[in-house]
C-alpha cells in the first residue's frame, strides 16, 4: 500500500530534484534543440511519457487534490504527432500545431490543474516549471501561448471549481514570481540570441575580409598568366604534345582563378546577407532567380554543370528580395552539389512550379542523401554534417529569410538515396494587362 499523504521533506526534496534536473537538461540541450520544432520533438517525448506517468504518482503515489485522466490523455495525444513529424507535420500546420499543442500542454494544462488543487506546493512549483520551459521557445509563441493557456484555464475553473479562489492571497502572491520567471528566462534568452547574432555577424566580416585578401594575389596571377600566354613561342626544340600540354596547363590556371573568383563573389555575396533587413521589398520572379543563379554559379567543370537540370513548369512572382533569393538557392544548389561529390553520383533538378495553389520551387539531388537523426537539426545555425563540412551557416540563413518572407522551406531526404529541399511561397497577384 501507498501512503495517503506524502512526507513533507520527502515531496520537497523531489520537486527540486525535478526542477534541478529540468532546469540543467534544458541548459545543455539548447546548443542541439536551438530550433523551436526540434526542441519540441525532444518535449513531445517528455510529455507523452510524463503525463500517465504523472497521473501515477500523483494519484497513487503522493495523492493530490485534483487528477484527471481525461487531460493527461489530451495532453498524451497532442503530444504524438511531433514524434513522427516528417510523416504528420508538413509545411502550414506545423505552426498551428505547435502553438495548440504547446497551449494546451504548458500554460492551459497546468494553470487549469494549479487552480483546482487550490494553489498546492506541488502545483504551484509545477506550473514554475512549465512557464520556465514555455519561454524557452520563440518568445512570440511562448506570449499568446501563455495568455490563451491562461485565459482558458481560468474561464474553464470559473465553470467548474470556485471563481472567487482565482482572487485568493494564495494566488495574488504566485503572480509576483511567475512574472519574474518569464522576464528572466526571455532576458537569458535575448542574451544568446545576441552573441549568436554576434558570431555569425564576426563569421560574415571575417569572410568578407578573406575574399578580399584574396582576390589580390588572384588578379595578379591570372594578369601573369595571360602575359606569359601572349609572350612565349613554342621552343624549336619542343614536340608539339609538350607545347599543347603547357598551353593545356595556361588555360587551366586561367579556368581555376576565374572559379576562386566566382567562389569570392559568392561567399560575399552571402556575407553581406547576414546583415541585410531581410524583410520582403520587392516582387521577385522565380524564372529570373534560378536563371541567375545558374548563370552565377562557379561550376568547378562542365561536367557539373551538365549535371544540372532546370524545369520551369510555370513562372511566378513571390514577395521578397532578387539578391537574397539568389543567396538562397546558391546555397542549396552548393549544398546538392557537395551531397553529388560524396556520393560520387548523382544528378541534380530545379524544378518551378507556379500552378498548384502554393507555387514552389523544388531542389532536388540523387547524391549522399541526410540520416534521419541529423534532418531535424539541419536548419540549426553552426550545425554542419558531416561537422568539417562548413561553418553551418547556409542553411540557417535560408531559413531566417523564408521566414521573414512568410515562405516555408522544409527537408525531405532519404540516406544513400536523394535529397528533396521544397520552398512554398504565397503567392502575389498576377499584374493586370496592359491597358
Amino acid at each position: 500500500m501507498f501512503a495517503s499523504a506524502p512526507a513533507p521533506f520527502f515531496t520537497d526534496r523531489l520537486r527540486e530534484l525535478i526542477l534541478h534536473w529540468l532546469l540543467r537538461w534544458l541548459v545543455h540541450n539548447e546548443r542541439h534543440h536551438a530550433h523551436a520544432a526540434g526542441r519540441f520533438i525532444v518535449l513531445a517525448w517528455i510529455g507523452f511519457l510524463g503525463m500517465p506517468a504523472y497521473y501515477s504518482i500523483w494519484t497513487y503515489w503522493f495523492p493530490q487534490e485534483f487528477e484527471s485522466l481525461t487531460l493527461r490523455l489530451i495532453g498524451a495525444a497532442l503530444c504524438l504527432p511531433a514524434l513522427a513529424p516528417g510523416r504528420l507535420l508538413r509545411g502550414r500546420f506545423v505552426n498551428a500545431y505547435l502553438f495548440i499543442a504547446v497551449t494546451y500542454v504548458l500554460p492551459f494544462q497546468f494553470a487549469f490543474m494549479y487552480l483546482m488543487n487550490h494553489g498546492s506546493a506541488v502545483w504551484s512549483q509545477s506550473l514554475l516549471i512549465a512557464l520556465t520551459v514555455l519561454f524557452h521557445f520563440r518568445t512570440r509563441l511562448a506570449l499568446s501561448a501563455c495568455a490563451t493557456g491562461s485565459v482558458l484555464a481560468c474561464a474553464l475553473f470559473a465553470l467548474v471549481g470556485e471563481p472567487a479562489f482565482m482572487l485568493s492571497p494564495t494566488v495574488l502572491e504566485q503572480l509576483p514570481i511567475y512574472a519574474f520567471t518569464i522576464v528572466a528566462v526571455s532576458v537569458a534568452k535575448a542574451g544568446r540570441g545576441a552573441l549568436a547574432r554576434e558570431k555569425l555577424a564576426g563569421m560574415a566580416h571575417g569572410l568578407a575580409s578573406v575574399s578580399h585578401e584574396l582576390r589580390t594575389p588572384l588578379i595578379s596571377v591570372e594578369a601573369n598568366v595571360r602575359g606569359i600566354h601572349r609572350r612565349i613561342t613554342p621552343p624549336a626544340q619542343a614536340s608539339e604534345a609538350d607545347w599543347q600540354a603547357m598551353a593545356d596547363a595556361m588555360a587551366r590556371i586561367q579556368y581555376e582563378v576565374r572559379h576562386m573568383n566566382h567562389m569570392i563573389d559568392l561567399f560575399l555575396l552571402s556575407a553581406s546577407a547576414v546583415e541585410q533587413q531581410l524583410e520582403a521589398t520587392e516582387e521577385v520572379s522565380m524564372r529570373e532567380v534560378v536563371e541567375s543563379v545558374i548563370r552565377r554559379y562557379p561550376f568547378a567543370a562542365q561536367s557539373q554543370r551538365d549535371a544540372v537540370s532546370v524545369d520551369i513548369r510555370t513562372d511566378f512572382r513571390f514577395a521578397g528580395k532578387h539578391e537574397l533569393s539568389v543567396v538562397i538557392l546558391l546555397n542549396l544548389l552548393r549544398n546538392a552539389l557537395k551531397a553529388l561529390h560524396r556520393a560520387g553520383k548523382g544528378r541534380i533538378r530545379i524544378v518551378v512550379d507556379g500552378r498548384p495553389d502554393t507555387p514552389r520551387l523544388l531542389v532536388i539531388d540523387t547524391g549522399c542523401g541526410i540520416a534521419a537523426r541529423n534532418l531535424p537539426m539541419i536548419f540549426q545555425r553552426f550545425y554542419s554534417y558531416p561537422p568539417s563540412s562548413g561553418a553551418g551557416i547556409g542553411l540557417a540563413l535560408c531559413k531566417d529569410i523564408i521566414d521573414a518572407w512568410q515562405a516555408s522551406i522544409r527537408c525531405v531526404s532519404r540516406e544513400l538515396g536523394y535529397t528533396m529541399f521544397v520552398l512554398e511561397f504565397p503567392r502575389v497577384p498576377a499584374p493586370p494587362p496592359p491597358h
